[in-house]
């Protein structure tokens, strides 16, 4: 199979848009009509720019309100496909679409339409193409792709086949293995589009909701299968209407789209091992078993916050980098390092964003298979100068720029910690908090990159997505998705947020789009930690009595345990598998922030209690005398 876009995916100028596809590394491009109408060059010139760009022309479309119209209107449909043949042999374009006719005075039948569809087959075997016929879900007789390839094949003619489209079969729910038994050569060429589940007009779901597979919540897999199993091999193609990816980034959006069907195809070869596809093998994706570290980028000046920070979390610093300026902080199975060289990425990331995380460490099977998957799948690969004794660790940069580490059991990575750091003896006093083990990380992006995020994750690590959930701030709106694995050792919550009012855009404007906003770690006893972290010195973050009053009726909870809660500023949640306990930490910055949490079986994150702590952190960051919005 190869891999097509069209130009109807991704925002910009038409050259823009062809050096962006191109640049990802698709084989063709589907050219949308009114890209062509909109732009200042020639058909003929145009052809040659996607020539220039190592390009082929896949499809031009779409040819509209075809078959079954009555005279004098039917004539009139073959003058326009005269024309629109004669527009596509100067773009050198092969193969148009014509979608099903959804004008009211069309009139249904298969053999009327096969009859037509017939006859604009001997007119484009005339001027050298081929029409490919594609049913709408909305259209007026012909709204699946079954009654479509039964005109295709009563039409009987070479220069007609069928175009599949995976959202107009999986909107509808057809059963997709009726596509197993369609002859492979009368598939002209296949669509693919995901989109999350909506009840709504199937239309206005199409032209504004459709995302790149992997991203919303139909089995394009399945689809896709489906299509493989015929043997078709030939170009498979994203047709995606999205309000958020015409105003988003060319490239960006470009680069996902070919993320997402990479990741597509490597799903189909695993599912189904008899499939034989053309297209290259990458590795599978990978568990991760941990968080191996977090790395904070901070200057001499700012780090002694942060450190101080953590101390009162309980965190001791415990190694020192033989030769760089570098600390790692320790407390159970977490650690944190802190990262003041002026010079290389850490150095460049504290210049823009401040002293914020901006890496991780994951622990996987198979580092080296992990770093090829990402490559594969269009991550750039991180690399920076290491000295003779330090080992290069497989990373890649991420859709957010932060690096992502991959670590394994293999030497020299398993050691890592004991041949590049040496121990350090500091911090008796700190108390330990009980804090073992990293539960999850937030990162917080513009909303127009969530889609990004989630397929980046979704496609390299083996890890399910959540429904989206709204996320109440006081001023405003914020778009929340999870990413993590079954056993629960990798979990990312990501925040999309909409407008600077909202303290996760805040924290965005502020840093200018540093990701990660807050870290939680987990404990087993969290009234036992938050003892310990007093002893420490930590303060809390206050939340008002009245929520605490809110949860005791809410709940039915026994007064002295709701008191003990309040006294100790633990936010409280219970789902249908257990409880769920919050505590938080100030503000560090312009808004980051940690977390502890304590799991009874609950499988959320306290997303109803999120507007109450947004409140209580908008409190402390809002000047003397300042009033609320």
């Amino acid at each position: 199979m190869k891999t097509s876009i069209a130009t109807v995916t991704l925002s910009g100028e038409l050259d823009a848009k062809l050096r962006a596809i191109a640049a990802a590394g698709f084989h063709g491009v589907e050219i949308f009509e009114n890209d062509l109408l909109a732009f200042d060059r020639t058909p003929r010139e145009v052809g040659q720019m996607v020539h220039d760009q190592g390009l082929e022309i896949t499809l031009f479309q779409p040819f509209r309100d075809f078959e079954g119209m009555p005279e004098p209107h039917r004539s009139r449909t073959f003058e326009r496909a005269k024309r629109k043949f004669n527009v596509m042999q100067e773009l050198g374009a092969e193969l148009v679409l014509v979608c099903s006719n959804v004008s009211p005075i069309s009139i249904g039948g298969l053999d009327r339409a096969a009859a037509d569809f017939h006859q604009l087959g001997e007119l484009a075997a005339e001027m050298g193409v081929r029409v490919g016929y594609e049913a709408l879900a909305w259209g007026r007789h012909i709204n699946d792709h079954r009654d479509a390839w039964e005109i295709v094949r009563r039409a009987d003619h070479p220069n007609v086949g069928l175009i599949l489209d995976s959202f107009h079969t999986l909107a509808r729910k057809i059963d997709v293995n009726s596509i197993r038994s369609i002859p492979k050569e009368k598939i002209f060429i296949v669509q693919l589009a995901d989109a999350p589940l909506f009840n709504m007009d199937l239309l206005y779901w199409s032209r504004h909701f459709r995302n790149m597979p992997g991203e919303g919540d139909l089995d394009v897999s399945g689809f896709t299968r489906a299509v493989a199993a015929t043997g078709y091999d030939g170009y498979i193609s994203l047709e995606i209407f999205n309000d958020q990816f015409r105003g988003g980034s060319t490239r960006t959006i470009a680069t996902d789209g070919h993320r997402s069907l990479m990741h597509l195809v490597d799903q189909v070869r695993r599912a189904e091992p008899d499939i034989r596809l053309s297209m290259p093998a990458i590795p599978p994706p990978q568990d991760v078993h941990r968080i191996a570290f977090i790395e904070f980028a901070a200057d001499a000046a700012e780090s002694g916050a942060l450190v101080d920070m953590l101390r009162t979390l309980g965190f001791r610093r415990t190694a020192r980098h033989k030769s760089k300026q570098v600390d790692l902080y320790t407390l159970g199975d977490i650690r944190l390092v802190i990262n003041t060289e002026e010079q290389g990425f850490a150095g460049a990331a504290f210049r823009l964003h401040g002293a914020l995380a901006y890496a991780f460490g994951l622990e996987v099977g198979n580092a080296e298979e992990a770093m090829a998957r990402a490559v594969a799948l269009g991550s750039a690969p991180f690399v920076q100068p290491v000295a003779d004794d330090e080992a290069t660790v497989p990373a890649v940069q991420g859709p957010d720029g932060g690096i992502y580490y991959f670590l394994d059991h293999s030497l020299p990575l398993s050691d890592l910690w004991q041949r590049e750091f040496e121990t350090v003896e500091e911090d008796p006093e700190v108390v330990s908090t009980g804090l073992e083990q990293i539960d999850h990380i937030a990162q917080t992006v513009r909303y127009e990159d969530l889609l990004t995020m989630v397929l980046f994750y979704n496609s390299l690590f083996q890890v399910s997505k959540s429904p989206v959930v709204d996320i109440i701030d006081p001023s405003g709106i914020v778009r929340s998705q999870v990413v993590a694995n079954a056993s629960g050792t990798f979990r990312v919550t990501l925040n999309g947020a909409e407008n600077r009012r909202t303290l996760a855009g805040h924290f965005l404007a502020e840093s200018f789009g540093a990701a990660v906003q807050h870290v939680a770690f987990a404990t087993k006893d969290i009234f036992a930690t938050a003892e310990n972290l007093a002893r420490n010195g930590f303060r809390p973050l206050e939340i008002n009595r009245n929520y605490y009053d809110d949860v005791e009726a809410r709940f039915g909870l026994d007064p002295d345990f709701a008191e003990r809660l309040r006294a100790a500023n633990i936010l409280y949640d219970r789902d249908e598998h257990g409880e769920y306990f919050q505590l938080y930490s100030p503000l560090y910055g312009e808004g980051f922030f940690f977390e502890v949490v304590e799991r009874r079986g609950y499988q959320g994150y306290g997303a109803p209690n999120a507007i109450f702590r947004i409140a209580a952190q908008k409190r402390r960051i809002r000047p003397e005398g300042m009033p609320s919005r």
